[in-house]
């Protein structure tokens, strides 16, 4: 099952509500919450696309970022033995540790 709708460059995470027997939804990657729902699929699709618009206007109005800024630096805590095997793995195959994560991680989101 796919619960990621994409529209205008913008993601959404979408679960079902048992209780109130409704879809709903989150925006991804935003410095805001917005939230948006449906009671049916074409109803929260709708929902989805009226909210990344009106998302993209108060932005527009407002002069705030449409998303948030990433600086592309990731900390990971990790249990020293991972960490001992996941650098020798990239030693191994002639790699940085930052070069092998970014390959693993690039893999991993496609």
């Amino acid at each position: 099952m796919n619960n990621i709708l994409n529209y205008k460059g913008f993601t959404a995470k979408v679960e079902f509500s048992t209780d109130d027997d409704v879809f709903f939804g989150r925006l991804l990657g935003i410095d805001d919450i917005v939230t948006f729902e449906g009671k049916t699929v074409a109803e929260l699709k709708q929902a989805f696309q009226e909210t990344v618009d009106f998302h993209i206007e108060v932005c527009e109005k407002t002069g705030k970022k449409l998303k948030k800024n990433y600086n592309g630096k990731l900390l990971f805590r990790l249990p020293p033995e991972l960490h001992a095997r996941i650098a020798e793995t990239a030693e191994s195959r002639g790699v940085s540790i930052n070069e092998f994560g970014r390959e693993i991680l690039e893999t991993a989101v496609k």
